[in-house]
């Protein structure tokens, strides 16, 4: 029987897209284990996108398709990833969380595994608080929540600025977006994948 994992994210500048592909890499590497990547609609009119310079950058992910929440039920895992704003979600994201509530009144998600992972443009700029504020989706769903755990040593790599905690993957996009994830974070983002996939197993078996 094999174990469905899903990847959900929301990317302006294609950063999260980038860490999310890397998930998928390491998910696909365990056993038995099936991915989907979808992203979440976008809010943003044409015209304030062009004026952030975003729009020639979502190019890189526009054949991944669009979220539907009502799907959320056929994962073992779920897998966000967002960009922060103010040290939360975006407002895409947490406008497809809001449509879950069918999800919570029937259960469906209880049991699931849930983790999450996030790009900043700084490297205090809320990584941590971000996917913090994510988890609590996980708990009112129901769900058993990973992170990435310290056997993963690019967590500890001091030699260079980095994203990535044990809540989950992370990159450092700069103020303009113009640093693009590195060897060290796509490192972590792969051991997340692995991490989640290889509970999700456990938990079906």
């Amino acid at each position: 029987m094999s174990v469905k994992v899903q990847i959900i994210f929301y990317s302006t500048y294609g950063h999260v897209f980038k860490l999310a592909e890397a998930v998928a890499e390491g998910a696909k590497s365990v056993a038995g284990v099936e991915v989907e990547i979808f992203q979440v609609a976008e809010t943003l009119p044409q015209e304030v996108l062009e004026k952030m310079h975003a729009v020639e950058a979502k190019k890189a992910f526009a054949h991944i398709p669009i979220a539907d929440p009502k799907h959320l039920a056929d994962a073992d895992a779920i897998i966000l990833g967002t960009p922060t704003r103010y040290g939360s979600a975006t407002a895409q994201m947490r406008a497809f969380l809001d449509n879950t509530g069918g999800l919570w009144n029937s259960g469906a998600l209880i049991g699931k595994v849930g983790s999450a992972f996030t790009s900043t443009a700084s490297a205090h700029g809320g990584q941590e608080t971000t996917i913090l504020t994510l988890s609590t989706f996980f708990y009112h769903q129901g769900m058993v929540i990973a992170g990435v755990p310290y056997s993963t040593k690019e967590l500890l790599n001091l030699d260079e600025i980095t994203g990535g905690s044990p809540y989950g993957a992370g990159t450092i996009a700069g103020p303009k977006g113009e640093r693009q994830p590195t060897a060290n974070e796509l490192a972590i983002a792969r051991a997340q994948g692995v991490h989640v996939a290889t509970i999700a197993s456990k938990l079906k078996k």
